[in-house]
């Protein structure tokens, strides 16, 4: 398994690193909320069911997590650093397909390239972020790479919605094609810092096989962490805002609010986050392990029925906070899982899990609220939560015997 780089930076050095890689996972977030913010605008303007805008984003997620499985393979082969390229030009394209699009398969050929474009972030980020940042400050690194990618969730909104209401949807779409151009303008001009070394063939695993590390058990707990925990972040973006109204008849503003307030306060416990991982990054498994399983704590209670709207709105936000001070841990649990040479293909694979929860968790719970199963869909998001505890153990143990 890898070890941690002894190699220390100048901190200039690493926060410049940390800063650029932040854009860009910033970017890979904002890609997100690009289509479902604009839902009621294609409704109205193509006549489209919920069902059908809802494929587009199966689409955006399948090929998202398909090619993020494959980008590793590419980014170990030929770099992180055009890789990280592509994705923004193929986020830039995906916009601007958007934009023209006069018709559903517009909007579906607008919605693959986006997934396509989204599909490397990960694997990039944490291939330059493992090679370039020094040791004793990768627990930050995490920190601020969680930190920015929430930030790119918040700026979409108000990006897309503001534009929208202030020109036209379609100009929305080239101006945010124009923040990706920015971006890789940006990134190339300081290309030399986000520079990393091409793993080699024989570094791949002990069998030299590029496909060696897919033998290993812990990249597959590693992968069962990112579904198991994403499904439940899947609920609360898809579902709480309905499930707040109807079991407590808060007003739509109210509800979203909350959901806000669980965005902001996931991205504050990535702040802190990032001292826990630093302080104590030999025990990442049991700090994940303890983060997620308050979280599912505090879901449960959200699920409960025993306290008032107010009160489920305040724990459901903590909730956001309890998970968010676990991913930088989680992050250098995963640099720890990770064997000598594979960074990209391992982090491609695992954090393909992300994109699988995000597509499968709608198709379950979405049985349980067609239904009117609010609690349970808040209970079965809370034992998903749970059962992330169960896995992150699970890959610590594992690693420490490897």
């Amino acid at each position: 398994m890898t070890t941690l780089n002894s190699v220390s930076n100048p901190w200039r050095d690493d926060a410049a690193v940390i800063g650029l890689v932040g854009v860009a996972h910033a970017s890979s977030h904002f890609s997100h909320l690009l289509l479902p913010l604009m839902f009621p605008v294609f409704i109205s303007t193509f006549g489209l069911s919920y069902s059908e805008l809802g494929f587009l984003m199966t689409v955006f997620f399948v090929v998202s997590g398909i090619g993020q499985a494959s980008a590793g393979f590419v980014v170990d082969r030929f770099g992180a650093r055009p890789v990280l390229f592509a994705a923004l030009l193929l986020l830039a394209a995906g916009c601007m397909a958007v934009s023209v699009a006069d018709s559903y398969a517009g909007l579906m050929l607008g919605a693959a390239l986006l997934g396509l474009g989204n599909c490397s972030f990960h694997p990039v980020d944490f291939t330059i972020l493992n090679q370039k940042v020094s040791a004793p400050r990768l627990g930050y690194a995490f920190s601020a790479h969680g930190l920015t990618g929430n930030l790119g969730w918040a700026l979409a909104p108000v990006f897309m919605v503001g534009l929208s209401a202030a020109f036209d949807w379609r100009v929305a779409y080239i101006c945010a094609a124009l923040l990706f151009v920015a971006i890789f303008v940006l990134l190339m001009w300081q290309r030399e810092l986000l520079h990393a070394e091409v793993s080699s063939h024989k570094q791949s695993a002990s069998d030299g096989s590029t496909l060696a590390f897919l033998k290993i058990p812990v990249v597959w707990w590693c992968f069962s962490f990112f579904l198991l925990s994403t499904m439940t972040l899947a609920v609360v973006q898809s579902f709480a805002v309905s499930i707040l109204q109807a079991l407590h008849h808060v007003t739509f503003e109210a509800a979203t609010v909350t959901l806000t307030a669980y965005m902001l306060c996931a991205a504050a416990g990535m702040f802190v986050g990032g001292f826990v991982a630093a302080r104590w990054p030999r025990h990442s498994d049991r700090v994940v392990a303890t983060c997620m399983a308050v979280g599912a704590l505090l879901m449960a209670l959200c699920g409960s029925g025993l306290f008032g709207a107010d009160l489920t709105m305040v724990i459901l936000a903590a909730t956001g906070l309890a998970i968010g001070v676990g991913g930088p841990s989680r992050d250098m649990m995963i640099k720890k899982a990770t064997p000598k040479g594979a960074t990209g293909r391992v982090y491609g694979m695992v954090y393909s899990g992300l994109d699988t929860g995000f597509a499968i968790s709608p198709l379950i719970f979405g049985v349980f609220m067609d239904h009117g199963w609010y609690v349970a869909t808040l209970l079965g998001a809370a034992f998903v939560l749970l059962l992330s505890v169960v896995v992150a153990l699970g890959v610590g143990h594992r690693t420490a015997n490897t």
